[in-house]
């Protein structure tokens, strides 16, 4: 049976569509999503809570023309559908499918590309100025911005600067209460009090009753004092002030799942020119029950079941736990015995299993929301004062951090513990969150200890190690997943900062990994050795300091070398090993199995880690092919 949806092929189809079909084509926008995601994860709570508002922006908006900034992303699925990407949406995420996030380069409708939070509204103020300079003022510029990521430094920034210009741009602000775990601090606190003023709201249904002739059918009288509402709320709700003293015309709240009335306010706030914001109330996980009580689990749920919703649980019951895990439960461990152990997160409360500290020491865990540069110098402030800051952030998060990881923490040489999650490859989520520069730009700083463990009992004795130690900053960078030991939870024991482990001798060529991508190896050699090939393989764990009177015994026993690392090839392992052979006039054959320099696009980990030779044979086949020439070039 043919739908609405069925004949939606572009926002053009969506604006032959008559207003009062609109609430049926977001019932159907809704369920293809829930049914869809079913089977392929995704991001499914939020892009549920923004159909309406996707929908509205679309009949109403020309874009590409209009120019449309998504931030994050997480919520754009309703908006990639209707922009000719439908057909592939059952590919959404996958290898060689759509992104799961806006991507100029797949779509004239993705104005910028997004992945990061609170980027949208300075991407769009320079749109909206490079336009106006360019006469081209009749395009309309929106940023859709969650309340998690407008509490992001950047987009007060943004907010900041556009208050002071005439910009010809809209801020969409999608209130749903909620990132991925709960929202936290003020700005959080300042719009629930918007929303919920029974005054204000009071005042606001009668004046809309009065003016409509209790028909609750917009008129002139209505949009009169919806484009001149900022004022009204001015004098009511002094709250709503954080926007207008930021000098924006602040319209709303109004519920984002009115679509028809959504179609209304942006029909009228597309003929006020100058920097404007609209308050949109929604819920994440609208139209599924079960993902409204339960926001956070179904942010990214997984498979689950399209009709019931219910979570299709995979025993894991004698398997290797995920690293977030063993972070998890050994910091709490760790906090058990010293009380002066703190953690910090920007907003990654339950990716990073810092929930389970929380729930036993609530007032030692500190979630500052999506807020990275302040999370780093807030850990050093911990640091100075005596304490033992455990500060976790995403790899590719850590970057928006980078300065005051510099500035505050290294060059104080103060001793803040950096639990870089997520390092690597991660697979679905794609480019902008992959972590393979985090070898390579922490390298780069002085002061800094820079390690990541092969396995869950390594990564665990890293972070006991981190927390003796209080000279310097020492990140461990860890991936994201499951791990290789399934009985890790073993008595602490002490590593010795910048001391590699020699796991095989061999002959001819030595294979140096570091991190998990060593377990690899291993499978690799043990492969090999039945060919009679017999590599030797060292363990480095420590990038900086590197361990290099161990490095140069191997050197001068192994012809040629192969760096391991699931990490950029520019700046990490492999360079660190050129450098040193290069200044001590060693001339071995050097190669590397590592990230090309090139951006890696989402997928299966399966299929990215055959694509840049990570996977067993692949690994093999170098090692293999590499030991032939070092036994050919020493017999010549």
């Amino acid at each position: 049976m043919s739908t609405l949806l069925d004949t939606i092929f572009s926002p053009a189809d969506l604006k032959k569509i008559d207003p009062s079909q609109l609430p049926q084509l977001c019932k159907e926008l809704r369920d293809f999503i829930i049914v869809t995601s079913a089977n392929n994860p995704g991001h499914l709570g939020a892009s549920l809570g923004t159909v309406e508002l996707a929908v509205a922006l679309h009949y109403v908006f020309d874009a590409p023309k209009d120019k449309i900034v998504w931030d994050v992303g997480h919520q754009a699925y309703a908006h990639k559908i209707l922009t000719g990407r439908k057909d592939r949406f059952k590919d959404n995420r996958k290898y060689k499918g759509i992104s799961g996030f806006p991507n100029i380069e797949e779509s004239e409708y993705d104005a910028f590309g997004t992945g990061h939070s609170s980027t949208s509204i300075s991407a769009v103020l320079g749109m909206a100025i490079s336009a106006a300079m360019q006469g081209k003022n009749e395009r309309n510029h929106i940023a859709v911005i969650g309340d998690g990521s407008i509490g992001g430094g950047m987009a007060f920034e943004a907010m900041n600067h556009a208050g002071t210009t005439d910009a010809n741009m809209l801020i969409v602000l999608n209130d749903n209460k909620i990132a991925i775990d709960k929202n936290v601090g003020a700005v959080s606190e300042n719009l629930l009090a918007i929303t919920s003023s029974a005054g204000y709201n009071r005042f606001k249904n009668r004046l809309w009753n009065f003016l409509t002739s209790n028909s609750n059918k917009a008129n002139a009288f209505t949009r009169f004092f919806s484009a001149t509402g900022n004022v009204i709320k001015g004098l009511i709700l002094s709250g709503s002030n954080i926007f207008q003293s930021l000098g924006f015309r602040y319209f709303g709240p109004s519920d984002g799942h009115d679509v028809v009335r959504l179609v209304q306010i942006f029909n009228s706030l597309k003929n006020i020119k100058g920097p404007k914001i609209l308050h949109l109330i929604t819920i994440k996980g609208k139209g599924m029950s079960v993902a409204e009580d339960n926001q956070i689990t179904y942010h990214a749920p997984g498979k689950y079941n399209p009709d019931t919703g219910e979570i299709i649980e995979i025993s894991h019951e004698g398997e290797p736990p995920k690293y977030q895990d063993v972070f998890g439960a050994t910091l709490l461990e760790l906090a058990q015995l010293n009380e002066k152990i703190v953690a910090i997160t920007p907003a990654m409360l339950t990716g990073s299993s810092l929930n389970m500290m929380k729930e036993v020491f609530p007032k030692r865990v500190f979630d500052v929301g999506i807020a990275e540069q302040h999370a780093v110098t807030f850990a050093a402030g911990f640091a100075i004062e005596g304490m033992i800051p455990f500060c976790n952030i995403y790899s590719s998060f850590l970057q928006r951090g980078y300065d005051q990881l510099i500035h505050d923490v290294a060059l104080q040489k103060l001793p803040v513990i950096f639990a870089v999650d997520r390092g690597g490859l991660v697979g679905e989520d794609g480019a902008t969150h992959h972590g393979i520069f985090d070898l390579a730009y922490l390298n780069a700083v002085p002061n800094m200890i820079v390690a990541s463990p092969i396995n869950e009992i390594e990564f665990r004795n890293m972070l006991y190690t981190a927390y003796l130690n209080r000279k310097n900053p020492f990140a461990i960078r860890y991936p994201r997943g499951k791990g290789v030991i399934a009985n890790w939870q073993i008595p602490f024991h002490t590593l010795e900062i910048g001391k590699a482990e020699v796991i095989n001798h061999g002959s001819q060529i030595a294979v140096l990994s570091i991190g998990p991508l060593g377990n690899h190896v291993q499978k690799a050699i043990q492969n090999l050795h039945k060919e009679g090939v017999f590599p030797a393989h060292v363990n480095m764990r420590f990038l900086k300091p590197l361990d290099e009177l161990l490095l140069k015994e191997i050197a001068q026993q192994y012809p040629t070398l192969l760096t391991v690392e699931d990490g950029t090839e520019k700046g990490g392992l492999f360079s660190t090993v050129a450098e040193f052979l290069e200044k001590n006039l060693l001339k071995n054959n050097l190669h590397n199995i590592s990230i090309p320099d090139q951006f890696i696009e989402h997928g299966d980990l399966l299929n990215l880690y055959h694509q840049v030779g990570f996977d067993v044979k692949s690994i093999e086949d170098k090692i293999k092919n590499y030991n032939i020439c070092s036994v050919i070039s020493g017999r010549l």
